[in-house]
């Protein structure tokens, strides 16, 4: 598996937002839903629509067990608002369009969701690797940015280390990279 990178440009994040919008409001609201929360796909899958009608919803994290309380900020709030009008509580969130034999919906699958995101940023422009993680990573990058509390973050991940926190979000390569070009010999 290829390591996924960030996307560490707000104009490409909009970008894609939009090209998503256009192509599948559902694939648009996964989107937003990953980047504003950073939660895994796994963990992402699994929401029902009734998840998300409050504040707040709380998930189990798969691969922690830890219970997490993610609040829903003003951008999901307003990609979840129209998307979720008029669902029922028990369907999930971002059902696929397959159906299983008892003909009850379930969700997208992780390639599925995979696929979604990989073309929408090679569309955009992402030069990077790119796949579903790009999503928690991008949150996690951009939290750091605005905040500057990798302590926090770290909390959010459930990381052990903050070294760890740092470089899975991509800050060590930034400043790696940045004393190379900053060296000019």
């Amino acid at each position: 598996m290829k390591k996924v990178h960030p996307i560490r440009d707000k104009e490409i994040i909009q970008d894609m937002k939009v090209y998503l919008k256009e192509k599948n409001e559902r694939d648009y609201v996964l989107f937003v839903l990953g980047i504003n929360t950073g939660l895994r796909i796994g963990d992402i899958l699994k929401l029902k629509v009734g998840d998300v009608r409050g504040d707040e919803f709380t998930v189990e994290e798969m691969k922690t067990g830890k219970l997490k309380e993610v609040p829903i900020n003003r951008s999901l709030r307003s990609a979840l608002k129209p998307y979720i009008k008029g669902k029922p509580d028990d369907e999930f969130l971002f059902l696929s369009r397959k159906r299983d034999r008892k003909k009850k919906g379930r969700p997208i699958d992780r390639s599925t969701a995979y696929t979604i995101i990989k073309e929408a940023a090679v569309a955009c422009g992402f030069k990077n690797n790119c796949g579903t993680h790009t999503m928690r990573k991008t949150f996690g990058y951009m939290h750091y940015k605005k905040n500057g509390n990798i302590a926090a973050l770290q909390k959010i991940f459930n990381h052990d280390e903050p070294l760890t926190t740092y470089i899975y979000i991509g800050l060590e390569k930034d400043y790696l990279d940045k004393t190379y070009m900053d060296l000019n010999l």
